[in-house]
């Protein structure tokens, strides 16, 4: 079977301030360790390739299970220190990508052309499109080959209004997931803030928030297992 191909932000602050994000670490632990249970390769990615920061909050949510990927050497080293950049990247190797999310994604996903590419050639491969709360920034501007939005007419979720109010985050990020989608035509749904979350719509599968990454990832194991 082929590989899966994480996405990850390079993004180490809000937008102009000085408060520090990245990459909400449980996103992709998460997703990966249900990746390697099923014996499924994992890549990772970045927009500029390299070093991959963590959002110093998402280490206030870790379980022994992330903990124990978190600190393998592979890990580390793929994942977080030496992700391959887009052009080092062939689509034809994967069989689906994942967006893991961290609001530092708001900022360098949603206008990468190279990162686009990636996806849609994934996509036309019989591939899955997938992504966990704030990913779902990298799918905002996905285009077919017809510069329709990738997006329109599709049912997603991704991290919501109401959840950015709870995190304290309304007034610095630079837009709000919903509208974004909504106004691309997509139908974004939600449940209460923070609850388990995952919705398939053919080869896009979206998770609400940091407690979905594990349910996007069974919803495609089932899919790419389906498949075989």
């Amino acid at each position: 079977m082929k590989k899966v191909l994480v996405v990850e932000t390079n993004v180490t602050h809000y937008g102009n301030t000085d408060d520090p994000t990245g990459l909400w670490l449980g996103e992709t632990a998460e997703f990966v360790d249900e990746m390697q249970k099923e014996g499924i390769g994992v890549d990772y990615v970045s927009p500029k390739g390299g070093f991959v920061p963590l959002d110093p909050r998402s280490m206030k949510y870790v379980d022994p299970s992330i903990m124990k990927l978190y600190e393998t050497p592979d890990f580390q080293q793929r994942a977080l220190v030496k992700t391959l950049s887009p052009a080092e990247v062939n689509p034809d190797d994967y069989s689906a990508i994942y967006y893991a999310g961290g609001h530092g994604v708001m900022w360098d996903f949603p206008d990468d052309p190279d990162l686009q590419k990636i996806a849609m050639r994934i996509e036309a491969n019989n591939g899955f499109v997938t992504s966990v709360c704030h990913g779902v920034a990298g799918l905002l501007n996905l285009k077919n080959q017809d510069g329709s939005y990738y997006i329109a007419g599709k049912t997603l979720t991704g991290f919501t209004k109401a959840e950015e109010i709870l995190a304290g985050k309304q007034t610095v990020v630079p837009f709000y997931n919903k509208v974004e989608a909504e106004k691309r035509g997509a139908n974004f749904k939600q449940v209460r803030a923070y609850k388990d979350y995952a919705v398939q719509d053919g080869h896009l599968i979206t998770g609400q928030n940091p407690f979905s990454a594990r349910s996007v990832a069974k919803l495609l194991l089932k899919n790419l297992n389906e498949a075989k």
